[in-house]
């Protein structure tokens, strides 16, 4: 392992044993290099030159922090510095998890620039301009500021940028625990308004000026090199994880796991042994057959959480067009409906009629309901499953209701009670209504995202339809003003009718168990 300077961002390369020129990975990340060196070592022991960087303004590398903005021009630096060395066969493997997957993506996407990595193979590659690299592998990608900053519904995130920001946002270093520490200084400052001035950064604004880049996925769809995207089902990003792969014009591989944020490390309540993979070997072994031109069309692997099988994932069933044409098909789309008000689908347990108050928001941090006073929320209940049943695909949840107000959040929350009183939460939307004057009754489509789940018997379905979801989404404050400057909330009285109203869920017909590693490298 050595360390060099590249434009003034310090580098970490860990070379192979024998003689060169070796296919190279790069890691760019705003964590600190020095907590990838034994990755390093590990993709080293494999045969490929490992080249780690801290990102510009962050811990050795000089110059001025700005998030996302810099890392395709620096990402390009560093991609020809490895194609001009000698040891490099002129293949580039770009590999980052979170800000550092936006990194790997960067000098391919951003500019629009998506064709083949480098720019000629004839003498190996050395010493050409690559363009991008020539394969991508992605973790729990956080593809851009807007994309963070907001849900695809245009919702805002609040609580999780707010830690982001506080640990990493304004210094050169890191903080993990800089948002606990805080709260436990000042409980409220989540609800501190306006949003825009919540915290004494001065980068926190930008956050919220940033829009989402609706262009991105026109570029992933004129990408050529091939990708493999890693998400985990309880990741805030999956949503992003699997349009990626959806979207991306080259070869394509997506493994979801039942995973938060930190993939295996992080499992779901709902995994098994059978979901811990050994992401580094897989990885190596990918990068390999991506260099080598092997791979070709989209594939994927979603483990089933609750039991012990993966299922091969197809677009079809993940939201990028019509179901398959065959309904005896493996991968057949059947949404069933729950429909709301009734005993065989979701009973009315409270709340047809309810108040969304931003004042005294529903809590995405709790599971339990205060059933006495006034109802914050619609409360829904279905009968205990007979049989288990399996999931797998997106779900969401149509709405005929009315609030008051310009503009109006509405919130769903699916929920599995266990017989034994558990409360598990399984999937929850958000979607972002407005209008001229008060919004009348409308038909409203709240999605639910992907669901690769088990439910087993005797399980019950709640659903809660609520106008905010709290710290997790700032509030809406119902007066047509944008959350992120309004210093004025006002409640919003909701109703909810049944009929025409109903959950549904993509049940599968068949559960085909898939070897994931092997669905990944075909």
């Amino acid at each position: 392992m050595r360390s060099v300077r590249i434009g003034g961002l310090a580098t970490d390369l860990c070379l192979p044993d024998g003689a060169g020129p070796h296919p190279a990975v790069l890691l760019r990340t705003p964590y600190d290099r020095r907590r990838h060196r034994a990755e390093l070592r590990a993709w080293a022991a494999r045969g490929f030159a490992a080249v780690g960087q801290d990102v510009r303004g962050r811990h050795a590398s000089e110059g001025a922090w700005l998030p996302y903005r810099s890392e395709a021009a620096d990402g390009a630096a560093a991609l020809d510095w490895i194609r001009a060395q000698e040891w490099s066969d002129g293949r580039v493997v770009a590999v980052g998890a979170s800000y550092a997957a936006h990194c790997a993506l960067a000098p391919l996407l951003a500019r629009g620039e998506a064709g083949n990595g480098a720019a000629g193979h004839a003498d190996g590659g050395r010493g050409a301009v690559g363009r991008g690299p020539d394969a991508v592998i992605v973790a729990v990608p956080a593809l851009g500021p807007g994309e963070v900053a907001r849900e695809a519904t245009g919702v805002e995130r609040l609580s999780a940028r707010a830690g982001w920001w506080l640990a990493h946002g304004d210094r050169a270093d890191s903080d993990d625990q800089a948002l606990a520490r805080t709260l436990r200084d000042t409980p409220d400052l989540l609800d501190r308004l306006p949003v825009a001035q919540m915290l004494p950064l001065a980068s926190w604004p930008g956050v919220w000026a940033a829009r989402r880049d609706e262009g991105l996925w026109e570029r992933a769809a004129s990408a050529r090199v091939p990708l493999l995207a890693v998400g985990g089902s309880r990741d805030p990003f999956a949503a992003e994880t699997i349009r990626l792969w959806r979207s991306w014009g080259g070869p394509a591989r997506l493994l979801l796991g039942p995973w938060g944020h930190g993939l295996t490390a992080t499992p779901a309540p709902e995994a098994r042994p059978e979901h811990h993979l050994d992401l580094g070997s897989l990885y190596a072994h990918w990068a390999r057959e991506a260099l080598a031109g092997t791979l070709a069309g989209r594939r994927g692997a979603i483990g089933l959480g609750g039991s012990a099988h993966w299922r091969a994932a197809a677009s079809e069933v993940l939201g990028s067009g019509a179901p398959s044409p065959d309904p005896e098909s493996e991968h057949a789309e059947r949404l069933v409906p729950y429909r709301f008000g009734e005993g065989a689908g979701l009973r009315l347990v409270r709340g047809a009629e309810f108040v969304a108050e931003p004042g005294r928001p529903v809590r995405s941090d709790r599971l339990d309901i205060d059933e006495h006073g006034a109802p914050d929320r619609c409360l829904l209940v279905g009968p205990p499953l007979p049989r288990p049943l399996d999931l797998h695909g997106e779900a969401e949840v149509r709405l005929v209701a009315t609030a008051e107000g310009r503009s109006a959040d509405w919130v769903v929350r699916l929920v599995a009670l266990r017989p034994d009183g558990r409360a598990e939460p399984l999937a929850t939307g958000v979607a972002r209504f407005e209008g001229q004057e008060s919004l009348g009754e409308r038909e409203l489509t709240v999605p639910l995202g992907c669901l690769a789940r088990r439910l087993d018997a005797g399980i019950r379905l709640r659903v809660e339809v609520a106008g905010h979801h709290f710290p997790a989404h700032a509030r809406n404050p119902h007066t047509g003003e944008d959350p992120v400057t309004a210093t004025r909330l006002l409640p919003s009285r909701r109703a909810v009718r049944m009929t025409g109203s109903a959950l549904l869920l993509p049940v599968t017909r068949r559960t085909a168990a898939i070897d994931p590693v092997q669905e990944i490298l075909r």
